[in-house]
């Protein structure tokens, strides 16, 4: 895949400049330019083929979320976006306009490559993808000394314990263990199908079989839901109520 087409918006300067750099100094980025507007941003989004967005969300005129929103009821192919901000309760929206990633100020170097690695991820997988012959999605993880195949729907719940990670699945595989952290593997998973839900579980969202306050269900296990994830998965969760 060639280089991602990035802008970068923010209307700090400080801020812009230095997701600009960051940027900059990434291989697999290609920086079109850097906006201290929203307003600005889409205005080049019409014009300029663009891959990805890293969007600051509190902005003086159209705010990034605004923003992400006016971009997904456009026609044809849309930028991804990863939010940064300082303000870490933008995280819910996030899940409602599919945002790859979010991150949250002041974040390092690291961080930021953490999330324009999954972003390079995300927008591979889709344009490997045809109408005619669209592959399983699924990944590999290493189990002992090998690479192991997982398709996605085969995913029920996945446990963390320690430096090691359980998936349990569905019959006739029940479970592998890897040795990887959690939130590696929250990175790899699309937002679009796996929620965390607790420091230690990640759950596969088609595989809840019920839902209280303060856990959920799927299968025979009973999952905790953290204090911290508990008002993202209830906004998740919402549009299943009656």
């Amino acid at each position: 895949m060639t280089k991602l087409r990035c802008i970068a918006v923010d209307d700090e300067p400080l801020a812009l400049k230095l997701v600009s750099n960051f940027v900059s100094q990434t291989p697999f980025l290609e920086l079109v330019t850097a906006c201290s507007s929203a307003v600005e941003a889409l205005q080049i989004i019409h014009r300029e083929q663009v891959d990805l967005l890293f969007l600051d969300i509190q902005m003086a005129d159209l705010n990034g979320m605004e923003l992400a929103r006016v971009i997904s009821q456009t026609s044809g192919r849309q930028p991804r976006i990863i939010f940064t901000t300082a303000y870490n309760h933008f995280a819910i929206d996030g899940y409602r306009v599919d945002a790859i990633d979010y991150l949250l100020k002041p974040f390092n170097y690291e961080e930021f490559l953490r999330a324009a690695e999954k972003a390079r991820r995300v927008i591979s997988s889709q344009e490997s993808m045809t109408p005619a012959a669209a592959p399983e999605p699924a990944l590999f993880i290493k189990v002992e000394y090998q690479w192991v195949r997982v398709d996605y729907h085969e995913i029920l719940y996945v446990e963390g314990l320690k430096d090691y990670v359980k998936l349990h699945l569905e019959e006739p595989k029940k479970s592998l263990m890897s040795l990887t952290t959690l939130k590696t593997l929250e990175d790899r998973l699309p937002t679009s199908h796996f929620l965390r839900v607790h420091r230690s579980f990640i759950v596969a969202l088609e595989k809840i079989t019920a839902i209280t306050k303060t856990s959920l269900r799927v299968g025979e296990a009973e999952i905790p839901v953290g204090d911290q994830y508990r008002e993202a998965f209830r906004e998740i969760t919402r549009r299943w109520l009656l």
